[in-house]
């Protein structure tokens, strides 16, 4: 981990700044000609220059030193990391809070621990909140909160996407239940939020208590590994109720929610990294739910054909090969950005974009428990389903899946009900849909995965292909038990176990060769981009939880 330098804070610009009136304007004779009087310097009953510098040191040197040594850097220096140089606005710089209980009354620095406004990433607008921990450990106050909230509401106004840098103990303590209303108002405005503009959470410190509940109805989590934690109740409390031994790490570090939980989706070596990883993803996002998606420039053209997709895929069907391959060479100039790579890989979901379009990729991962979904891969795959859909992201499903993971922890832990996940998600889908056989489609799993039944606009198949309810040697196991085996598997791959029988009852639109995929995904795209469908009128749905 790289130490980091606190830069000069910029207090000694702000003591020379000089602030005037607004141009004066006067008319004289017929002409009604304009005439510029001279600037009039304003006069304040307060130090205003002063007070500004003192809302830059936060909770002053030793702690910021203290942060520095952590590896961490300030709630300000993320900010101008994250941020376009100089584009920041920020709010209420002099709130402080109003608790008088337990000596509080003597400690007021000025913003309460949170840094609120907006700012440019990339040149496109979001409102962001980094909260302090130099500042009573990042606590929560009524005001702290109220802070929060007012930055949301005015992001759901025009537009903009809203960005947390979270470092927070959680509730302060000393006010008591006004912090616990503080953080309700926080949760309220993070549904209210939802599906409006995309919200995104960066762990950043320890975050303990209310402190992760907003993260986690947030649409995208990214942690620090080594350095940031979620947790509900810490490793004390653990210790003493459940008598069970854990550091800060094992309990709630980035590999515990990224690789485990699922609650986190990235995680990057520092602060730095991680930064710079959000301006990256916040690029494929709409600012909103009226926006279309963002276009990028790219010299790659829609009728560039990749002849290693007619092999890639091995003759062998039980032999594994990475899903991951084909979307980089699908994607304009082989951009994919994963979402939760470590978490439930037998299902890839990310962002990538096709003739400068951002669009959804969904891909059954062979390497990974050959493909098949599971509980985690349900959930993952829903819950990105559902967020494309929200901000009219279109999606692209590349299929390879000998169906659900059978077994007693999977029964038991309710595979009927996650998997009904995916199943409502796609269903519900009203973005257009395109979707792609790359090799086995068997069972339930072939209904799920973005199948014409659900509503899918353009589905086609590799040669590849295997559509059928299951594999062949299972199937003529059970239909043809005690005579010629081979044989019967034989003519079962023949008549059912291609892409052809789907093909004839118009399941599938066509066969396709797989070289021109990044062709025909592209032509459809673009028929596709004015599509209008509208699910029935209710207030909303109630998808199997």
């Amino acid at each position: 981990m790289q130490s980091f330098k606190l830069q000069p804070l910029q207090s000694s610009l702000v003591k020379n700044l000089v602030f005037f009136t607004p141009i004066s304007r006067s008319f004289h004779n017929s002409k009604q000609s304009l005439v510029d009087e001279p600037p009039k310097p304003v006069h304040f009953k307060f130090k205003l220059p002063a007070l500004r510098a003192e809302t830059l040191v936060g909770g002053g040197k030793k702690r910021i030193d203290k942060q520095h040594e952590k590896g961490k850097l300030t709630a300000r220096e993320r900010l101008d990391i994250l941020l376009d140089k100089d584009s920041f606005r920020e709010y209420d710089a002099f709130v402080e809070h109003r608790c008088t209980s337990f000596g509080m009354d003597k400690q007021h620095i000025p913003g309460d621990g949170i840094i609120t406004g907006h700012g440019l990433i990339n040149g496109r607008l979001a409102y962001l909140f980094s909260q302090d921990f130099t500042v009573f450990g990042g606590s929560l106050s009524e005001e702290h909160a109220k802070k929060m909230c007012k930055i949301m509401d005015k992001a759901v106004l025009v537009g903009a996407p809203v960005i947390g840098l979270n470092d927070s103990g959680g509730a302060r303590i000393h006010e008591g239940v006004d912090s616990l209303a503080g953080y309700a108002e926080v949760f309220q405005r993070n549904v209210s939020t939802s599906g409006v503009v995309p919200q995104l959470s960066v762990i950043m410190g320890p975050c303990a208590g209310g402190a992760v509940y907003s993260p986690a109805i947030t649409d995208f989590v990214f942690m620090v590994k080594n350095t940031s934690y979620m947790f509900v109740t810490g490793p004390d409390v653990v210790r003493a109720v459940c008598h069970e031994n854990v550091t800060q790490e094992e309990l709630g570090g980035s590999k515990a929610h990224t690789m485990k939980s699922g609650v986190a989706h990235f995680a990057y070596e520092n602060d730095i990294e991680t930064l710079m990883k959000v301006r990256e993803f916040f690029d494929f996002l709409p600012l909103s739910n009226r926006e279309s998606v963002p276009v990028r420039y790219t010299e790659d053209s829609r009728f560039r054909q990749d002849a290693i997709l007619d092999t890639i895929v091995p003759l062998d069907p039980n032999k594994p090969y990475d899903m991951r391959d084909i979307i980089h060479r699908l994607v304009d100039d082989s951009h994919f950005f994963e979402v939760m790579p470590d978490f439930a890989r037998n299902i890839v979901v990310g962002f990538g974009r096709m003739e400068g379009k951002t669009t959804a990729f969904v891909a059954n991962q062979p390497k990974e428990l050959a493909g098949c979904l599971d509980i985690n891969a349900s959930k993952k795959g829903a819950r990105f389903v559902r967020f494309c859909d929200a901000f009219h992201i279109p999606i692209v499903t590349l299929i390879d899946v000998p169906g659900f993971l059978p077994g007693t922890d999977q029964e038991w832990n309710g595979i009927i009900s996650n998997g009904a996940k995916l199943i409502y998600a796609y269903a519900e889908v009203t973005v257009p849909k395109i979707a792609i056989c790359v090799r086995k489609s068997y069972g339930g799993a072939y209904c799920v995965m973005s199948s014409k039944h659900l509503r899918g606009d353009m589905n086609y198949s590799w040669p590849t292909g295997e559509i059928a309810v299951m594999g062949a040697k299972g199937a003529v196991e059970i239909i043809f038990r005690g005579q010629d085996l081979k044989k019967a598997e034989a003519d079962y791959t023949e008549q059912l176990c291609n892409p052809l029988p789907a093909c004839k009852r118009g399941f599938i639109d066509d066969v396709i060769i797989p070289s021109t995929t990044r062709t025909r995904i592209c032509e459809d795209l673009e028929v596709l981009k004015n599509k209008k469908l509208d699910n029935p009128w209710k207030k909303h749905g109630n998808i199997p939880l």
